[in-house]
């Protein structure tokens, strides 16, 4: 068994706000962490911002506002999400400002290099500045770039190359043996698909004058900085204390840990192919899972598309609450597949599950608790069918949520906290408490002791699913868990029923 779990999500750009994406990421990291310690492993969580794009450079010079000044103030409204999302981060790392980023990068730079595998050529290609990445003709869709859909500029210039094509068949390898866990294995297979083909260098150097001097110079030619993904890349393990802190590092990326990285699927080469050969050309341990999850729209609209947000993540969580975003961030998109996210879906997912779903049946139970009884009994077990099966049901629950984690299907885990709820519902309907309490407090033992045992049935069920429902939504999860120890009935519903449009008391 892995004791120490290290996670990681991608570090965005930071040329806008925050949107959906982010957050779905944001919570998907968040989860797999709660989930992992609640289990009692040993994690820690790292994110952080991505600084030195060019895309960044250009946004800056748009607001006209100095580079800095304007990262900074982006990076902020990340972190804030981050916080509104009630996820914790052991690790928040901005690649301008953390002291200890800038060295790592340049210790792994001179690593490849000594290794032989940079070196320089004048190049021209097709070049898409919303990637940051180059492209050949062949992996443009109608000529424009596959992700953004926008044509590419032809860029001739002198960079350095790193020697993808060495690492081909190396990578190839761990990928096909699950060395590498690539999950869902629909993107394992993709990457398969690009390995397969021709592999060719990539150029890991841009002229400084071409990013303004923004970024990381490579050592010995300041006329260039090192390519952001290069550099961004390297935050997975510059924030661990990789070449300043080596007790932290050895911890958490050179010992027996599992090192997972989570990202979205456009992004999923340059972790699964060029991050595995820079690693692998510097001589040091590979990441050992990467989780990759699909995009969403909103109303239909592509998000980095869609222009003026419509769905900001913040103003969401102001208006309907951090336990209703990330339900639906969580039982709603498909682990494979592009989900379209509305106002609609959000206030439907919570309602249906939470307010209606699970918080009814906690509400209903508590209910029941808070009766004066005027018998003293031995609890039996249940003899209904219903109330054996919700039990049986609760008590696979928690291995159930460890193999939809293990599997990266949220959807699939909160499905299963919420068929618990649902089962829970029908055995209260079908045992009718609130009239068998009656028969009890007019003497009946036999009332007295089918009460019980459908009251017991019904705590330890919703104490089942109030303590695994802690890592998908921590607030919701802890309250429920609390007054079902306690026994209190909380003063307003855990999840009061939202209404589109209408702000959250």
């Amino acid at each position: 068994m892995t004791l120490n779990w290290y996670l990681t999500t991608s570090i965005p750009y930071v040329n806008g706000e925050p949107h959906l994406g982010h957050a779905l990421e944001f919570v998907h990291a968040d989860v797999i962490a709660r989930h992992l310690r609640a289990r009692g492993r040993l994690v820690r969580l790292q994110s952080g911002t991505d600084d030195h794009a060019i895309k960044n450079v250009s946004a800056a010079a748009v607001a006209d506002v100095p580079v800095q000044k304007f990262v900074n103030f982006n990076a902020q409204r990340f972190e804030q999400l981050g916080a509104a999302l009630e996820v914790q981060f052991d690790e928040f790392l901005r690649t301008s400002a953390d002291v200890r980023h800038a060295p790592a990068v340049r210790s792994v730079w001179n690593a490849c290099k000594t290794a032989g595998d940079l070196y320089q050529k004048e190049y021209a290609g097709r070049y898409c500045s919303g990637c940051e990445n180059f492209f050949s003709s062949d992996e443009l869709l109608d000529g424009l770039c596959p992700e953004h859909l926008t044509p590419p500029l032809t860029v001739s210039e002198s960079n350095w190359f790193f020697r993808l094509s060495k690492y081909r068949d190396q990578i190839l390898e761990l990928i096909e043996s699950s060395a590498l866990l690539i999950e869902p294995k629909e993107r394992r297979n993709e990457v398969l698909g690009f390995l397969r083909g021709e592999v060719l260098d990539i150029s890991v150097s841009r002229p400084a004058k071409r990013t303004g001097g923004w970024g990381i110079p490579v050592p010995d030619d300041p006329d260039q900085v090192i390519y952001v993904w290069f550099d961004a890349l390297t935050n997975y393990i510059s924030g661990l204390g990789f070449g300043s802190n080596q007790e932290e590092y050895e911890r958490w990326w050179a010992s027996e840990t599992e090192r997972v990285h989570i990202v979205g699927k456009g992004i999923v080469r340059f972790h699964a192919v060029y991050w595995i050969a820079f690693l692998l050309s510097a001589g040091l341990p590979l990441p050992t899972r990467i989780y990759v999850h699909d995009y969403l729209t909103v109303n239909g609209a592509k998000i980095s598309k869609s222009g003026v947000q419509t769905a900001s993540p913040l103003d969401l969580i102001t208006q309907y609450g951090a336990d209703a975003l990330r339900w639906w961030l969580l039982s709603d998109p498909a682990r494979v597949g592009t989900t379209d996210f509305t106002i609609d879906r959000l206030v439907g997912a919570y309602n249906r599950d939470l307010a209606n779903g699970i918080g009814n049946l906690v509400s209903r139970t508590l209910s029941l608790n808070t009766r004066e009884k005027t018998w003293d009994i031995t609890v039996e077990e249940p003899d209904s069918n219903l109330g054996q099966e919700l039990l049986a049901r609760a008590a696979t629950l928690p291995a159930e949520i460890d193999q939809w984690i293990e599997n990266y299907d949220f959807r699939s885990a909160t499905q299963a906290i919420c068929e618990i709820s649902d089962l829970g519902n029908q055995f209260i309907e079908s045992e009718a408490p609130w009239q068998v309490v009656k028969d009890a407090e007019s003497g009946s033992r036999a009332a007295a002791v089918r009460f019980e045992s459908t009251l017991d049935v019904l705590q330890r069920a919703c104490l089942v699913a109030a303590i695994e429902l802690k890592s998908f939504i921590p607030s919701g999860g802890h309250n429920l868990e609390f007054h079902l120890r306690s026994g209190e009935r909380p003063p307003a519903p855990v999840f009061p029923r939202i209404e589109k449009g209408a702000r959250r008391q």
